[in-house]
């Protein structure tokens, strides 16, 4: 029996995995802070809702990941402490964040999160890796798709050029 059959959990992690785990609860913990004063820009109600939603998956995939971590005796990166709540009418309309603003920015963070699992799936070779962040990748998914509803519905989607009338062929 090698050091790679068996149960997973006793598996060593190997280096590419060791810093995606690692770098996932870094952003997951950067994300927190960034989400939470989000929620004290945010006026739409629906925004507020997916924004708390984002914030609840990245509190989960600090507890996973850093559980992982510890597990294998990697320190993880230290929780940012929690953002106070302030009133949307206490910050000056020149230094508040849009809702447009905000909800572009998640739907980049979540595009870029679904390319970041898909890369820490495809390079595992723990069992265990693989499936977690492909979960994390499913919840990504469902929610860069209420995201794209959302911005779609409010009208604060900007979309790239759109092809209206496609050139004709010629026929030789």
């Amino acid at each position: 029996m090698g050091i790679l059959n068996g149960n997973p959990k006793d598996e060593p992690m190997h280096y590419g995995e060791v810093f995606s785990v690692w770098q996932a609860s870094t952003v997951a913990k950067g994300s927190i802070s960034c989400y939470q004063a989000y929620l004290n820009h945010a006026g739409d109600k629906e925004l507020k809702k997916v924004l708390d939603a984002l914030i609840d998956q990245a509190k989960l995939e600090i507890k996973e990941l850093d559980a992982l971590l510890t597990d294998n005796g990697i320190a993880a990166t230290p929780v940012m402490p929690e953002r106070p709540s302030v009133k949307l009418e206490d910050i000056p309309v020149g230094a508040r964040f849009t809702d447009p603003e905000i909800s572009a920015k998640i739907a980049a963070d979540t595009s870029m999160g679904l390319v970041a699992c898909s890369q820490v799936m495809g390079q595992s070779i723990r069992e265990d890796i693989g499936a977690l962040f492909a979960k994390y990748h499913i919840t990504k998914t469902a929610l860069g798709l209420k995201i794209l509803e959302m911005s779609k519905d409010k009208g604060w989607l900007i979309p790239p050029p759109l092809q209206i009338k496609r050139p004709e062929t010629v026929k030789v």
